[in-house]
């Protein structure tokens, strides 16, 4: 896969990067900057090769039009705060505004276009109107260089088409996250034990199938274990049950044993009246939910604690770890004790400790970590997974 070491000599020359400035807004206040924070390293080294940088991202899902609530502009702030420079800011992506910008760029200067996804056919499943799309965007740039991991699974505009239009090498960001990802699937250290959480057994099936052979223990929490436990043949309330995965659970259960690969799922749950901040809760054992003081409207939101120290037990005991989804709700207090300590457990590991990107990375930093703490966070939760579940993902495939 070619390199930023490839291309040639970026002096005064335009780089058009795709980054992934994809990042939780509340109001024009961000509040997980960690996609811009792993962006920088590659736009600062451009930079520093006197080269003329084109930040192109999106941010939410604006329907293929502008939509004040989706600009990048907040995101182009903090970049230049972390580069320690002005960052342009472009109203448009491809109109006269960001035609005039891009044409006043300096050597080492940077400018940031509007939300990619304003443009409806960024993504078009229709590829004409992709690659005319991506012709648009090829006319800012000498090269382009792919650093949006949170986007290569995407054939997209400006991921896949784009990337054919111009010279193209991945970023440091990419090349990270593609070091990390083979380290986790070609040959571990191990123990290797997988952690897996957050609400659907169906969001994981793909990464379970394929990653079910290669480790040593399985360990599940968040909405996702009452289907696991249905699958036992226990009762789960009214927790959040998948119904039509029941046998699936069952499959890989036999699979695992048949395997030798330890399944691990709470003992305890933390069971709540209702969701919500000001519920009642009660920990109960996992095997006998509707004993709760709820009956069988007993919800569970989060493992119990119980459970949370032999999860962590479990993650440092072994070599390589990798972790996608929280134990409970995180974002309410009383429902993030498997979720923190989990975390906690990943930042004691003798070895290679992974976060895999979306809720996780949200929740260890909304926990109050920081991501020195861990061997990697990554800053993409479904392009992660479907690496591991084996999957090619088309804005990879396009720079080999």
């Amino acid at each position: 896969m070619r390199k930023l070491s490839d291309l040639p000599n970026l002096d005064g020359k335009r780089v058009v990067i795709r980054c992934d400035l994809n990042v939780p807004l509340d109001g024009t206040r961000i509040t997980d900057d960690g996609r811009i924070v792993a962006s920088a390293p590659t736009i600062k080294y451009l930079v520093d090769q006197g080269a003329k940088v084109v930040v192109i991202s999106h941010l939410g899902r604006p329907e293929g039009a502008p939509d004040a609530k989706y600009s990048l502009e907040p995101a182009a702030k903090r970049l230049g705060e972390l580069l320690g420079q002005p960052v342009f800011f472009a109203t448009d992506t491809v109109g006269s505004e960001a035609q005039g910008a891009v044409k006043a760029l300096a050597r080492g200067g940077v400018v940031v276009l509007e939300n990619l996804r304003f443009n409806a056919a960024e993504t078009s499943k229709d590829a004409s109107e992709r690659e005319a799309f991506a012709a648009k965007l090829a006319e800012f740039g000498d090269f382009f260089v792919s650093d949006g991991f949170g986007v290569v699974h995407r054939k997209q505009a400006s991921v896949f088409e784009l990337a054919k239009a111009l010279p193209s090498a991945v970023g440091f960001l990419v090349e990270k996250e593609l070091e990390v990802a083979q380290r986790l699937t070609t040959n571990p250290e191990r123990p290797y034990a997988v952690v897996l959480g957050g609400s659907k057994v169906s969001d994981k099936l793909g990464v379970i199938d394929h990653l079910l052979p290669n480790v040593n223990k399985l360990l599940v929490g968040g909405g996702m274990v009452f289907t696991f436990l249905a699958a036992q043949g226990y009762k789960v309330g009214s927790s959040l049950l998948e119904v039509d995965q029941i046998e699936t659970c069952k499959e890989y259960l036999a699979r695992a044993e048949k395997l030798g690969v330890e399944v691990i799922l709470p003992t305890d749950i933390v069971v709540a009246s209702k969701f919500g901040a000001d519920a009642e809760v009660a920990v109960t054992s996992a095997h006998e939910i509707e004993s709760s003081p709820f009956g069988e409207k007993g919800l569970g939101l989060d493992i119990g604690p119980e459970s949370a120290a032999a999860f962590a037990a479990e993650i440092k005991a072994s070599k390589t770890v990798f972790w996608n989804g929280p134990m409970g709700v995180f974002e309410i207090d009383k429902f993030a004790g498997g979720t923190r300590a989990v975390a906690q457990a990943l930042t004691e590991v003798d070895g290679l400790s992974v976060v895999g990107g979306g809720d996780s990375a949200a929740a260890v930093r909304i926990l109050g970590f920081e991501d020195d703490q861990f061997g990697h966070i990554s800053t993409g939760g479904g392009a992660s997974l479907e690496y591991l579940e084996g999957k090619t993902l088309p804005g990879l495939e396009v720079l080999n």
